[in-house]
């Protein structure tokens, strides 16, 4: 599986997880939910170990992503960044596998 963080997203994960007292074994999970106005909507959350059915990513920097087997299958490829616009700033997601999206960027289709 393949999932890359933009370098201002790694710098943001890092903030994150230095706020939380993360240690060496947490990582941040990648995650899709049912829900959101076009089906599907991603989920990101830092977490202090992986769960058992995990895959577990080592990227760069240190960063481990966790991914269940679920959110697995939508997720090959997906590019994470962080932006800051007029609007206000938060994680975009690029999928490859995506048909569509909605206006917000936060959920989308297969």
């Amino acid at each position: 599986m393949r999932i890359e963080l933009s370098e201002t997203a790694v710098s943001k994960v890092q903030t994150f997880m230095q706020e939380h007292g993360a240690d060496k074994e947490a990582g941040l999970r990648v995650a899709v939910l049912p829900g959101g106005c076009s089906g599907f909507q991603y989920g990101l959350n830092i977490e202090d170990t992986p769960e058992e059915d995990d895959e577990i990513l080592d990227l760069r920097d240190g960063i481990r992503v966790f991914v269940d087997p679920f959110s697995a299958q939508y997720l090959e490829g997906v590019e994470i960044d962080y932006v800051t616009t007029m609007m206000g700033s938060g994680f975009t997601f690029k999928n490859p596998a995506a048909a569509g999206g909605c206006g917000c960027g936060s959920s989308f289709t297969i």
